[in-house]
């Protein structure tokens, strides 16, 4: 018996940066939130949030967790020890957020 492979070819012409739907509603909510002089298409979903990425502080993640929280219905607590993760990206953290509304 033989087995054919089929080869999958990934389409690499969709930017990884670009924002999802949600996402793109994510970061319209921090720049709301944080009065950010950006449009919320100019951050890019897999970019830092902080340092030398967005150049967000721990002070915006408190306001950006409180705006999530009314928001979004999720409590993102300040001494979970994954938030460096959760807040790494907008990405990872649009992704953090719909995980805990399904649950």
């Amino acid at each position: 018996m033989t087995v054919q492979r089929r080869e999958i070819a990934l389409d690499t012409s969709f930017p990884t940066d670009r924002q999802s739907s949600f996402e793109r509603e994510l970061a319209e909510l921090t720049v709301q939130t944080l009065q950010l002089e950006i449009g919320a298409d100019e951050i890019d979903a897999i970019a830092p949030l902080f340092g030398e990425g967005l150049g967000l502080d721990s002070i915006d993640a408190l306001e950006l967790s409180l705006a999530i929280s009314r928001r979004y219905g999720v409590e993102l607590k300040s001494d979970d020890e994954r938030n460096g993760e959760i807040f790494s990206s907008l990405r990872n953290l649009s992704a953090h957020i719909a995980a805990s509304r399904t649950c």
